[in-house]
């Protein structure tokens, strides 16, 4: 019989880690920084997957300079309204307060934001642990707990250390370590296989 007490009290924010069988290209050795959950659906962050896409190419298009790193890298969020940008960081930049932010804190140090004009603060005085995330995770009314129940996710705690890691492909392996558990003594998976077998 499986236990149901985890997902039940499944809080945000958290870390969720994909299992090796979750083959879905979007969340194949992904995670997820889930930062809303109610009994209506759940939201978050896919935070290891580079676009490739430069953050200064997508300011271009918004006619906003960028003062940060020219090689700093876009992140995919999720597959849900990809059009849309969050930004995501550990403080504020000295140009902006606390009263002037327009976004959220969802946990000690990790600050999102939707908010166009809190985007123009961070672009001029770009804090180094920023990430710019393109479209974010949604689950509808208990999918994300149907998921968990068959084992797909495993949670973890929210370490800005890890979120915010200058190599986002590390994440998997290090949300995993972070509950004890190594990345290669997972079965393996891969598209290719069975995503049926035992």
């Amino acid at each position: 019989m499986r236990m149901t007490t985890l997902p039940s009290s499944l809080e945000a924010p958290v870390l969720l880690v994909a299992m090796p069988q979750v083959l879905d290209p979007y969340f194949h050795r992904g995670v997820v920084l889930l930062i809303h959950h109610d009994a209506e659906g759940s939201f978050g962050f896919i935070i290891n997957r580079p676009t490739g896409i430069r953050v200064t190419e997508i300011l271009a298009g918004m006619e906003i300079p960028w003062s940060g790193d020219p090689a700093a890298i876009t992140l995919f969020g999720g597959p849900v309204q990809p059009q849309l940008g969050s930004v995501m960081c550990r403080e504020l930049p000295e140009g902006l307060s606390e009263e002037e932010f327009a976004g959220t804190e969802i946990a000690p140090g990790i600050l999102v934001t939707q908010h166009v004009a809190d985007l123009q603060a961070f672009a001029s005085e770009a804090p180094k642990d920023f990430r710019l995330l393109l479209g974010y995770a949604g689950w509808g009314e208990g999918q994300l707990l149907e998921e968990i129940l068959r084992n797909d996710w495993l949670t973890a705690p929210a370490s800005g250390d890890l979120i915010f890691t200058s190599d986002p492909e590390s994440i998997w392996e290090g949300a995993l370590r972070s509950v004890g558990v190594e990345p290669g003594a997972l079965p393996s998976w891969s598209p290719g296989s069975d995503g049926d077998a035992n």
